[in-house]
């Protein structure tokens, strides 16, 4: 359950843009947004949500710190707007609302980088943990004490990550892992909003390895042993796509 205390928090300050075609779902989601983020912003396709996010950005000096766009719209789809945001700010956090029949767009999504969607109709609990979820790794992310090694990515209050010495620490202890447990965690870590697609996982982890050909059962066979050897680890299947670790 949301603690909507903490969600204030987190979203105090903070903008949106929310783009979609449909009036009555503006009308609805923008009325619970502007109950949530301090400046909200509404456009009616990915054409004027580009103007409003460069726009923005010449007035404030600064992004909006959540873009949250429909897929099908006239003019620009949510495609097309993904890639020009993207091109403009890498670090864009960037929420894609979905219908079930929209699911063949969604790998072209997770190759561009999006990792976050919300299935349409939209379930407003579902969302509105959705928003929590984001916005508090993005107040965990600002607020970082300047003097903690950024060699150290903490995954949850057990578990880190070293990036100069690749090890998986819980409790400051290190994890003995196998070369390809620790490939996998340092590629899923490197960038951790993004769901990485099982081709490249496998691309990855037998990229030196001429002898053997890399298949989704060898790849399914280290997700399982590094499950049960760090139950801590939150490591999720992204039904058809691929596998991210997600942070606490």
């Amino acid at each position: 359950m949301v603690d909507y205390i903490l969600l204030e928090k987190y979203a105090k300050d903070k903008s949106v843009l929310f783009v979609e075609d449909d009036k009555d779902i503006i009308k609805e989601t923008s009325e619970l947004l502007e109950l949530i983020f301090s400046k909200v912003d509404v456009a009616y396709d990915g054409q004027e949500a580009i103007e409003k996010y460069k726009d923005y950005y010449k007035h404030t000096n600064s992004y909006y710190d959540v873009v949250i766009s429909d897929i099908k719209m006239p003019n620009m789809d949510g495609i097309e707007l993904s890639k020009q945001v993207y091109n403009i700010n890498k670090e864009q956090l960037l929420i894609v609302l979905s219908a079930h029949s929209e699911s063949h767009y969604l790998l072209e999504l997770v190759n561009i980088g999006i990792s976050h969607f919300i299935t349409k109709p939209l379930n407003y609990d579902s969302f509105v943990h959705v928003l929590y979820t984001k916005l508090k790794e993005l107040y965990d992310n600002n607020n970082k004490d300047n003097n903690i090694n950024s060699n150290i990515l903490k995954i949850n209050d057990n578990l880190s990550w070293n990036k100069e010495t690749k090890q998986l620490l819980k409790n400051q202890q290190s994890i003995k892992l196998t070369k390809k447990e620790i490939l996998l965690v340092e590629l899923l870590l490197k960038y951790c909003e993004k769901t990485h697609t099982i081709e490249e996982l496998l691309s990855v982890l037998w990229a030196e390895d001429d002898e053997k050909t890399p298949n989704i059962s060898n790849l399914k066979n280290i997700i399982s042993r590094l499950r049960k050897k760090i139950p801590e680890l939150d490591l999720e299947n992204v039904y058809g796509f691929g596998y991210r670790i997600n942070l606490k």
